[in-house]
């Protein structure tokens, strides 16, 4: 008897193409439940990651998500926007087969041993086991929908197709049907994004779909055990407020799983650099500092715990993605109008996350305070926590001192590295700082670590800066 996993790994010319040799080579149908729990019990024993790619899940979302198919249920992922919602659900199609038997023309990937349309069902009857079958790869065994106020019946399950009805077919004939987006995923995933958007009566009809088995059109009832696993999704809000799902479909969900925003530092930086978008850099290094990556992912968090922001849509790991590339950008930008063959992100390159930051936001209060003030407390309590994190000022009294004797330094986000270096790079304390940081020689890192030591030194109330007006936004730090 041969498994789907034997007749995938043969060429496809070496595989049934009719429904008696399809039965002859012994396969065994599933249903897509017993696929996907046999698919996911084989990966759970092997040790293979269920969602390549998603992060900081492993003892919270994800061990839920393995409940909710080994037991068999839809599932709704509860969550603000920037959770990897939509990602887990379409990683769900890795516990698909590699391919599946349909029947040849089916639209909505009829079983060849359990057909459920009039046409399938007509087709076997007509040439028995001469019945032309299809291989199904697992990547067209997926559907997606964004559910929006005006999503109709039609796109989610069909309509009456005028045309099959003036051919002189009945209304009531299921071949009048021109088949949704639900029924062409049969034996697949669908996902429905923001489920609480659906208008109620097309609830209705997806519950019908799930529950009932049937499909209801313009008042006719048409028997379609459909085999799908639905995953909605919804952002909380949405889901108590402005939108609502209807009970007996809220109901139908065996598992509602709640996701959550990365809960450390470390979980958001690793997802920054897995996200952030790369590009070849002619003649270009562009290296970022673990302490500005981490810097970056502070903002996010201090973000997510400001007052003056709604936390009701939340803020989006998006928002660390996009002033990662942001930072990244204005340092290459810089090196490239110096002359500089590397780069590195610097505290003064973190005026770029403006643009980036202001759009992922939403303030609490409008008029109240204005966006770029709030980014700027933002950027400011990240880099107070971060300096802390890896330093005591205690440490730097030496450097302060010089500071009380005279000292001065200049700081641009358009000054060469090599000015950082040569300025005060061999100071008491600096150099302590700058290993610290675990920048090595380069002198790009260097700039940026010299940078973050005065920072914070100047936030933590030990220096003083002033800006420069004359002076291309250059800035000063003394005592």
């Amino acid at each position: 008897m041969e498994s789907t996993n034997d007749i995938a790994a043969k060429p496809a010319a070496d595989r049934p193409t009719t429904l008696g040799t399809l039965r002859e080579s012994g396969y065994s149908p599933k249903t897509l439940r017993e696929e996907m729990r046999a698919n996911l019990i084989a990966k759970i024993r092997s040790g293979e990651r269920l969602f390549p790619g998603v992060v900081g899940y492993d003892q919270t979302v994800i061990p839920q998500i393995e409940n909710a198919i080994l037991a068999g249920q839809d599932i709704i992922l509860l969550g603000e926007r920037g959770q990897a919602k939509t990602r887990i659900a379409r990683s769900l199609t890795t516990l698909l087969d590699e391919v599946v038997p349909v029947v040849a023309g089916s639209e909505i990937n009829d079983d060849p041993f359990a057909p459920v349309s009039r046409f399938a069902k007509d087709l076997i009857a007509e040439q028995g086991d001469a019945t032309p079958i299809e291989w199904l790869p697992r990547e067209r065994r997926y559907g997606e929908k964004l559910a929006t106020p005006d999503t109709t019946i039609a796109d989610l399950i069909g309509e009456v197709d005028p045309i099959k009805v003036a051919e002189g077919r009945y209304l009531s004939d299921e071949l009048t049907i021109s088949y949704g987006l639900i029924p062409r995923t049969n034996r697949g995933v669908f996902i429905l994004n923001e489920l609480p958007d659906l208008a109620e009566r097309i609830q209705v009809g997806l519950l019908n779909i799930m529950e009932e088995r049937d499909v209801q059109i313009r008042g006719y009832k048409i028997q379609l055990p459909l085999d799908v696993l639905v995953v909605a999704s919804a952002n909380p809000e949405d889901y108590t407020n402005r939108g609502r799902i209807i009970t007996p479909l809220k109901d139908r969900y065996g598992s509602q799983i709640r996701t959550h925003y990365p809960e450390t530092i470390e979980l958001e930086v690793e997802i920054m650099g897995q996200e952030a978008a790369r590009f070849a850099e002619d003649g270009l290094a562009v290296d970022t500092p673990q302490f500005m990556r981490e810097l970056i992912a502070e903002i996010t968090h201090q973000a997510r715990a400001s007052g003056d922001i709604s936390q009701r849509s939340g803020v989006s790991v998006r928002m660390s993605i996009a002033n990662f590339e942001s930072v990244v950008a204005n340092a290459t930008r810089r090196a490239i109008r110096l002359d500089e063959r590397q780069a590195a992100p610097r505290i003064s390159d973190l005026a770029a996350v403006l643009a980036s930051t202001t759009g992922k936001i939403e303030l609490e209060t409008m008029g109240e305070v204005r966006d770029e003030q709030v980014v700027d407390r933002l950027i400011q309590n990240a880099i107070v926590s971060t300096f802390n994190r890896y330093f005591s000022v205690r440490q730097f009294e030496a450097l302060v001192q010089a500071f009380e004797n005279g000292l001065n330094v200049e700081s641009s986000d358009m000054m060469p590295s090599m000015d950082y270096v040569h300025q005060v790079s061999h100071l008491d304390g600096v150099r302590e700082g700058i290993d610290k940081l675990g920048v090595g020689n380069n002198p790009p890192a260097i700039a940026a670590a010299v940078e973050f030591i005065l920072e914070g030194l100047h936030l933590n109330r030990r220096l003083n800066k002033a800006a420069r007006e004359s002076a291309g936004g250059s800035v000063r730090y003394h005592r």
